[in-house]
């Protein structure tokens, strides 16, 4: 795979609007370069009768039946509240009228 030259990776920090000086475009050429040959050789080492996997295991869902319940009324919700007001509870203003 050919290196990637300061020029291309000028032209992806410009896509991603990063401001890269010459000294840092020096340093992240070689790496990228690096980066994409191994991600190469990952390509080269699959086979078509190899499905992609995200685990190296099977993994299964571990999660419960969403079962509907009873749940608290508004008023025992707000019943432990320090403060309501119009069915809700009521907290200090933290932020003035500039928002």
């Amino acid at each position: 795979m050919p290196e990637i030259t300061r020029d291309e990776v000028r032209h992806l920090a410009d896509l991603a609007r990063i401001d890269l000086d010459d000294a840092e475009l020096d340093h992240l050429a070689p790496q990228l370069s690096v980066i994409l040959e191994s991600v190469a050789s990952i390509n080269e080492v699959a086979a078509e009768d190899i499905p992609p996997t995200s685990h190296p295991i099977p993994v299964t869902n571990v999660f419960r039946e969403d079962v509907e319940v009873p749940c608290l009324t508004p008023e025992q919700a707000l019943s432990g509240a320090p403060a309501v007001e119009d069915q809700r509870f009521a907290v200090p203003r933290i932020l003035g009228d500039e928002q």
